[in-house]
């Protein structure tokens, strides 16, 4: 598909919405909600040799409003919300309550990315045009702020379910623009290896066999070996491409698509709908590093129906994960999942 057609809306207090696709203009008494007022900085950890923000503002964010009061939903009348429209397809704004403003000396920029105007629902069942949309979004958000003066790394996630601190149940997603390379994000980019250390993975993963839960159209998907959580999926492009924009729409759609599967693949898997984090890795701002190879890491946090992976001592305290779970067994689960998935949509597509 072509690029979206994008509007560009700035609130009074100076906040940028960015609608995506068709929308329809907000009621008449419309009231833009303002950022409050808050102390954001970047201090320097010595120990660790990393940054850490403050953003004490974040205090006071909405947290799990009733659904008739989500800021998520399209505004209607007597009712104000972040996006300015009675009716759009997806879109951006920037955040309320940021982890970092653009000004010093916080100097990064964070987003909130809506996928529908729908409020019931979430990644896994967005229909294929809006999933289309998405990855058009994602790419055109990429583009704009890794070409922003000072912003070194951009970070795509999505965190869903209250298990993992969302706040909102409205699907959506962020993304941060760091004004540095994030710690997990510089080790994987530093490594001194001969070619793209990825590239050896994902070869490696075809080889075995095992652990392998999607191939096709490019786009690969397998439970690492040395998954740290219950049910660790990646999901990257078999060759080698840094980022969004390398790829054509197409394959950005099949992408997407192999993400949608995982992540309808996990709420089958224990007959709920699983809470996890996703974290795209893409190339920093600057110029090209021969290790930076797109790829999504799902962190599902359940390790059983009812039962949480904690990041406990020595996770948190020491950096060591222990994994409860056995990498294979977990592919073969979740291969029989995306199995049986497949068979059901083949079953309907006969019927049809």
């Amino acid at each position: 598909m072509p690029r979206a057609v994008r509007t560009d809306i700035v609130q009074p207090d100076g906040r940028h919405v960015y609608l995506y696709g068709a929308y329809a203009p907000p009621p008449a008494d419309y009231h833009a909600p303002s950022i409050p007022n808050g102390t954001y900085q970047r201090r320097w950890n010595p120990l660790r040799r990393e940054w850490v923000l403050v953003a004490a503002s974040r205090q006071a964010r909405t947290f799990l409003p009733d659904r008739a009061d989500c800021p998520l939903c399209p505004s209607r009348a007597g009712r104000s919300t972040e996006i300015p429209a009675s009716r759009f397809e997806a879109a951006v704004f920037e955040n309320r309550f940021p982890a970092m403003v653009p000004a010093r000396p916080a100097g990064g920029t964070c987003e909130v990315v809506v996928y529908t105007d729908e409020h019931d629902g979430a990644f896994a069942t967005l229909p294929p045009d809006r999933l289309e949309l998405l990855a058009e979004v994602w790419t055109d958000r990429y583009r704009e702020l890794t070409s922003r003066r000072g912003i070194r790394y951009v970070f795509i996630f999505e965190n869903r379910g209250e298990q993992v601190g969302v706040t909102l149940h409205h699907p959506h997603g962020q993304i941060y623009a760091y004004p540095f390379v994030p710690p997990v994000a510089a080790l994987e980019l530093r490594r001194q290896t001969p070619g793209c250390l990825q590239c050896r993975l994902i070869a490696d993963e075809l080889k075995g066999r095992r652990r392998m839960l999607i191939n096709e159209g490019g786009i690969v998907a397998y439970v690492p070996g040395y998954a740290r959580w219950p049910y660790e999926v990646h999901v990257a492009t078999r060759t080698h491409r840094p980022a969004l924009p390398a790829l054509t729409p197409g394959s950005r759609r099949s992408f997407l698509m192999a993400m949608q599967r995982i992540a309808r693949a996990y709420d089958r898997l224990l007959d709920i709908p699983m809470p996890y984090m996703m974290a795209m890795h893409q190339a920093p701002s600057g110029r090209p590093v021969a290790q930076a190879h797109l790829h999504v890491e799902f962190y599902p946090v359940l390790r059983d129906r009812g039962r949480l992976k904690y990041l406990a001592g020595s996770e948190s305290g020491a950096g060591v994960f222990i994994n409860d779970t056995l990498a294979e067994e977990s592919a073969d689960r979740l291969r029989a999942v995306l199995e049986s998935q497949r068979a059901g949509e083949s079953g309907r597509a006969t019927v049809r």
